[in-house]
């Protein structure tokens, strides 16, 4: 399936991410045969756990950054399939740990692996999903790939200790929190796309759209760090208040600090201490973030990373596909409204 081919139908795809799914169709497929396959094991809490997971779904944000950044500098191909489900697989095992560490109950909807499994099976199951990834990566026979996505893990992993050690910082500067998101969600996306382009034949855009995918990926994390309060609204499609019952310090709650007043700050010292947190206090977050404003700053600095990306794709051939990646990250910044 072309861009080409389907672009007039796009006035029927809703969102940028179903007419995203709608051109990669194809190549989704291929992907999504390579989870299940891969997932595969004798063991059979092994499969039941990760097919539970990977079922679950998602928009496959990650594998679909994958396959249009290869598309964007020329094609995808075997390659970059198998790159996609290694970059699935990585987030997929991050979310599984995040669970047990976080306490999650919850997970798109479902009750969380470890909810059904238990922390010990959840966090190794992840180790064979990680495992499963670098199988993954080694099929491809590119050191540069295997370098990229690998070094890409070890940051992801570094990015969750610092939000552990962040936890219940209250004074914790905006740039400590970029740096946090920068490794625990931008690193993955920057790589995805990274690699994305050299298994699309594009090395010489490599950069550009790594740096597409840096930027996308810290919109996309301060997004979803302002609909843990509701985003811009009072009415979304999500639960809200799961960082705020887990103490955690994210951008919203730095700015709306910054600006309240002083017996404000006795609030969300409470408030965000898991020991002395009331069911209450959730209402009032929300309320302070509102009243300083907080939620549209931090909309604002999501917008300004979406822009920053999309700056990125200049140098790609101007194709459907660079506008399409541009649109994407337009629909990060807008999933907050």
């Amino acid at each position: 399936m072309t861009i080409t081919a389907t672009a007039r139908d796009s006035g029927n795809i809703k969102t940028v991410i179903d007419r995203l799914q709608h051109l990669l169709d194809d190549d989704l497929g291929h992907v999504e045969m390579l989870l299940r396959a891969r997932a595969k094991s004798p063991v059979d809490i092994i499969p039941d756990l990760s097919g539970y997971i990977v079922s679950a779904g998602g928009k496959r944000m990650r594998p679909m950054l994958t396959l249009a950044a290869a598309h964007a500098v020329g094609g995808a191909n075997q390659a970059t399939h198998s790159l996609a489900a290694a970059v699935e697989f990585i987030h997929t095992a991050t979310l599984l740990h995040d669970d047990v560490i976080d306490e999650s109950d919850l997970r798109r909807g479902k009750p969380a692996a470890k909810s059904v499994w238990g922390n010990s099976a959840s966090i190794l199951v992840g180790d064979f999903l990680f495992a499963r990834a670098f199988t993954l990566m080694v099929d491809t026979g590119n050191l540069d790939i295997l370098n990229i996505l690998s070094n890409a893990s070890s940051v992801i992993a570094e990015g969750e200790v610092r939000q552990l050690a962040a936890q219940g910082r209250l004074d914790l500067p905006t740039e400590d929190y970029l740096a946090i998101i920068e490794a625990k969600t931008a690193a993955l996306f920057e790589a995805a796309a990274r690699a994305g382009a050299l298994t699309g034949g594009g090395a010489e855009h490599a950069d550009a759209l790594a740096a597409y995918g840096k930027n996308l990926g810290l919109a996309f994390q301060i997004v979803d760090d302002v609909l843990d309060y509701g985003g811009a609204t009072s009415v979304i499609g999500k639960v809200v208040g799961d960082d705020f019952r887990e103490g955690k310090i994210t951008l919203p709650v730095i700015i709306a600090r910054r600006r309240g007043r002083s017996e404000d700050h006795a609030f969300w010292e409470r408030a965000l201490d898991i020991e002395t947190q009331e069911e209450s206090d959730l209402a009032r977050a929300i309320h302070l973030i509102r009243s300083t404003e907080a939620a549209e700053a931090t909309i604002a600095e999501a917008e300004a990373y979406a822009n920053l990306a999309k700056a990125a794709l200049k140098p790609l051939p101007d194709t459907p596909w660079r506008n399409v990646l541009g649109e994407l990250a337009d629909f990060c910044v807008k999933r907050a409204y």
